[in-house]
């Protein structure tokens, strides 16, 4: 497709070697997060970052989206893999309307030069983007912006409706396949320990910090 640029992450040939934080987080489950499906990475997403999303979904009634700014990781004592995202860049340059997003080269060339700006030791972890009044999942044209654009089986997908505060992430599972119309929670950092949350996407449920004996909210 003209006009598509395809964002290649950093070289990494390994994920950064770093316990989960868990004992700092609280975990947002999804409706399907319990039908079976593995995902190849979790998902820590600071408040900060979260914070940013969601403030830049409320800007325009059309789509907006960008990069997610952060680590990939395995957790040295139980060999599992998760993605934190730190940070989030806003995609500029791009063209849009009320039911696409197209990153351009110029979106690219500017996303780089943030990144070695601000985030030198950080490399991206995948994307977001807003589908305004249209739910969340992934679009055709979605999936084959993903697989060309953040084609890492780490990368991950954030598709926020704002309208109805609900979103989820798109993450691959261990054979490569990305469905399209379930999506996964995540935890958020610095959620745990009494913290009050500040996640208000109400399609997703919360726990207290499993690490501290915590109930299930159902």
């Amino acid at each position: 497709m003209p006009g598509l640029i395809r964002i290649t992450p950093q070289e990494t040939t390994r994920p950064t070697n770093i316990p989960k934080p868990t004992e700092f987080s609280q975990r947002w489950y999804s409706p399907y997060d319990s039908l079976g499906l593995e995902s190849v990475v979790s998902v820590y997403l600071a408040r900060l970052a979260y914070f940013r999303i969601t403030a830049h979904a409320d800007t325009s009634e059309d789509e907006v989206g960008g990069v997610l700014i952060g680590h990939w990781c395995e957790d040295p004592e139980t060999g599992s893999q998760f993605v934190m995202v730190n940070h989030m860049l806003p995609a500029r340059h791009t063209r849009q309307g009320s039911v696409y997003l197209t990153f351009t080269k110029d979106t690219l060339l500017d996303v780089h030069d943030q990144i070695e700006k601000y985030y030198p030791e950080e490399k991206i972890v995948g994307w977001y983007h807003t589908h305004p009044r249209m739910g969340v999942f992934l679009s055709h044209y979605d999936t084959f912006l993903h697989h060309n654009f953040f084609p890492e089986p780490w990368q991950v997908a954030l598709v926020v409706e704002p309208f109805t505060s609900a979103a989820g992430f798109f993450i691959r599972q261990s054979d490569g396949a990305l469905d399209p119309s379930r999506y996964f929670g995540f935890y958020e950092m610095d959620g745990a320990n009494g913290r009050r949350s500040v996640v208000h996407w109400h399609n997703l449920k919360k726990t207290e910090s499993e690490f501290e004996g915590g109930t299930t909210y159902e």
